[in-house]
């Protein structure tokens, strides 16, 4: 659905709860069935609230999303032409207004809001009313439209550097309608001033839809979106380190049983997850394979941005790279080896082809694991008898779409299983050579969800989709738009440079 479309259904839409004030229309002087007509009935609506000469009453109910909240306003407004005033009242009209309007149609007589003089308000009951009106218009639009996030770690340097403060714009690809409308608000999955109580309530669950956006996902944007395999994690280590990778290591029975070294075991829902940010590298339906630390996408070379960076081995003569020449290029993560002469540095092409000018440094080389080597658990499919990949030599790999049905067996089923099982919530289990999804045996499987493939321009140091797979479409957030904030994390200084960009 076009966002166009979206904008025209949403104020019809708002038919629904209008129709409940048919009494009222007739009492404010006009007829009843208005209430029915729609698009006519906002504008009788804001009519007899005194309204509706008010361009940016107009403007914001076009206005995507805001418009929620202000057919709210209106249904509150109308409460008012009526005599209710109460804080309870307004709270009755807003959120049951099928209830509350036909109650008080019984008794009530319209009072012309340009022409009746309202009771006034304490300073109080002003100031309180100001904050519940600001607290709930800044959650519709952190929810629907906007929000803030804070870059804090590495994988996306040079591109999104660790201290950036971004605006992510939520209506670029559609927001997400809330998993868990119940929750603290302007804080994500824990409490304030707690690392483990939840700041949601699972009373109420809603399954996943997403609202119509501006535009559509492309290949290499980058994206906010909610940490996949943050499903399951041990409060002590939260996102920092995988919970399945620490029972892959451990054992299951210990990571649940050793509270002192693991923490307290926690489920969270796809919107409470922890929110990451990398490039958009592979689109549903893709090929994707890694060699030698390039990345090619249907057989063809993937776009690399400029900065992007890897490890390299850097060899001096005298025993250091001094202060002025790690400023000078931007160098902001390494170390020096055993050897006090060579050092591991993550730095892009283009500082490598300018440290080898330099007359102390000896050598300058890209590190690249070699086909076979490094491979481990951790990486995704957590198979290495299978899938003996690392993160330069990785692949090929299908990334599901949509509608497409792959062939399964007991040797790619590793690729989707947690894709059948944990994204689109069906029952997997494996009898001897033998795959049954929900009790049936499978040799097939046809997905229900787009799914994509990220990865950090900070390539050596990105924890990404090569260690924990595909992003279902579930967990997009959103785009960011706006660097509004740099700030230098080692000396707490403002990058002035980097205020008010947009990230490309």
């Amino acid at each position: 659905m076009s966002l166009i479309l979206f904008i025209l259904i949403v104020p019809a839409l708002f038919t629904i709860p209008i129709a409940f004030c048919w009494k009222q229309f007739e009492k404010a002087g006009q007829k009843g069935w208005y209430s029915l007509i729609p698009y006519y009935n906002i504008f009788v609506m804001l009519k007899i609230i005194g309204k509706h000469k008010k361009f940016w009453w107009w403007f914001f109910i076009v206005f995507p999303y805001i418009n929620i909240f202000m057919l709210l306003l209106m249904l509150v407004e109308m409460g008012k032409c009526f005599g209710r005033f109460k804080i309870w009242e307004e709270g009755m009209a807003a959120i049951l207004p099928f209830i509350f309007f036909p109650i008080i149609a019984k008794d009530d007589k319209y009072q012309d809001p340009s022409t009746t003089t309202r009771p006034k308000k304490s300073t109080a009951r002003e100031w309180f009313d100001a904050i519940i009106f600001a607290v709930v218009a800044a959650l519709i639009i952190r929810t629907y439209v906007f929000e803030a996030f804070t870059i804090p770690t590495s994988s996306m340097e040079k591109s999104l550097c660790v201290g950036d403060y971004l605006i992510v714009s939520k209506i670029h690809y559609g927001p997400k309608r809330p998993n868990t409308p119940l929750s603290f608000p302007f804080v994500h999955n824990t409490l304030p001033g707690s690392k483990t109580a939840k700041s949601y309530v699972e009373w109420i669950k809603l399954p996943y839809h997403r609202y119509p956006g501006v535009s559509t996902m492309k290949r290499y944007d980058p994206i906010v979106f909610n940490y996949p395999a943050g499903d399951t994690v041990c409060d002590i280590f939260q996102s920092s380190i995988s919970y399945y990778d620490l029972v892959r290591e451990y054992g299951r029975q210990t990571v649940w049983n050793d509270h002192q070294n693991f923490g307290k075991v926690i489920a969270h829902p796809v919107d409470k997850r922890e929110n990451y940010v990398k490039r958009l590298i592979g689109m549903p339906g893709d090929s994707l394979k890694i060699v030698n630390g390039v990345v090619f996408i249907n057989g063809e070379k993937a776009f690399e941005p400029e900065n992007m960076q890897f490890n390299y081995t850097v060899v001096t003569t005298n025993g250091g790279i001094n202060k002025q020449t790690l400023d000078k290029y931007n160098i902001t993560e390494g170390y020096r080896t055993a050897d006090p002469n060579t050092f591991i540095l993550n730095i892009s092409a283009k500082v490598a082809d300018e440290l080898i000018k330099l007359p102390y440094i000896t050598s300058v080389m890209r590190n690249i694991e070699a086909p076979g080597e490094g491979t481990s658990t951790s990486l995704f499919p957590n198979r290495p008898d299978l899938y003996p990949w690392n993160v330069d030599n990785f692949g090929p790999i299908y990334i599901p779409k949509k509608g497409e049905t792959v062939k399964l067996d007991i040797n790619t089923l590793p690729l989707y299983e947690r894709i059948i099982h944990a994204y689109e919530l069906h029952d997997v289990k494996v009898i001897g050579n033998k795959i049954f999804i929900d009790e049936q045996m499978a040799d097939s499987y046809t997905f229900e969800m787009d799914y994509y493939w990220m990865m950090g321009d900070n390539r050596h140091n990105s924890a990404d989709s090569r260690f924990w797979g595909y992003v279902p479409e579930n967990h997009i957030v959103g785009k960011p738009i706006l660097i509004w904030l740099s700030r230098d994390k080692e000396n707490g200084g403002i990058r002035w440079k980097r205020m008010f960009k947009i990230p490309k």
